[in-house]
């Protein structure tokens, strides 16, 4: 199906599958984002039912929603993701920062503008949250070393 092993990401709603296509054979005036987009819409097309099995079978046992992606070339297209609606509480500044967004046309709604704010911090500090990423698994891991009998 894929080229290369997929990557599997998983977190506490979803389990995204991003798999490798190879990108198909180019001719001289051939424009390779545009071939790469019609193989991915192949590909999405030609497996769909094998994909819709896969993923109900996953996620009867794992209880999350199954969600697939592809790249090919320097097109990434993911075919289905979960959505997940997110509680927060924010004071009137904050409100106030959301509506200014939506207001100026970035953003359609309050959603929308936090969604906005969540992908600009992980742009932008991506190196940081990598750190603190590594950081707490080195404590999981710490945490299983430390005495099994303790209660």
């Amino acid at each position: 199906m894929f080229s290369e092993p997929p990557v599997v990401r998983v977190d506490r709603d979803e389990i995204l599958v991003t798999g490798a296509l190879p990108l198909p054979k180019l001719g001289d005036n051939d424009d390779p984002g545009i071939a790469a987009r019609a193989r991915i819409e192949a590909f999405r097309e030609d497996t769909r039912e094998q994909r819709i099995a896969i993923a109900e079978r996953a996620e009867q046992k794992f209880v999350r929603k199954v969600s697939w992606a592809v790249e090919c070339g320097d097109e990434t297209y993911a075919f289905t993701t979960a959505s997940v609606p997110v509680m927060t509480r924010l004071n009137i500044d904050e409100r106030a920062t959301l509506d200014t967004l939506i207001d100026a046309g970035v953003a359609r709604s309050r959603s929308e503008a936090l969604a906005w704010c969540v992908q600009l911090v992980a742009d932008n500090e991506s190196e940081w949250i990598d750190k603190l990423r590594s950081a707490m698994e080195e404590l999981a891991e710490l945490r299983d070393e430390g005495p099994q009998n303790a209660k």
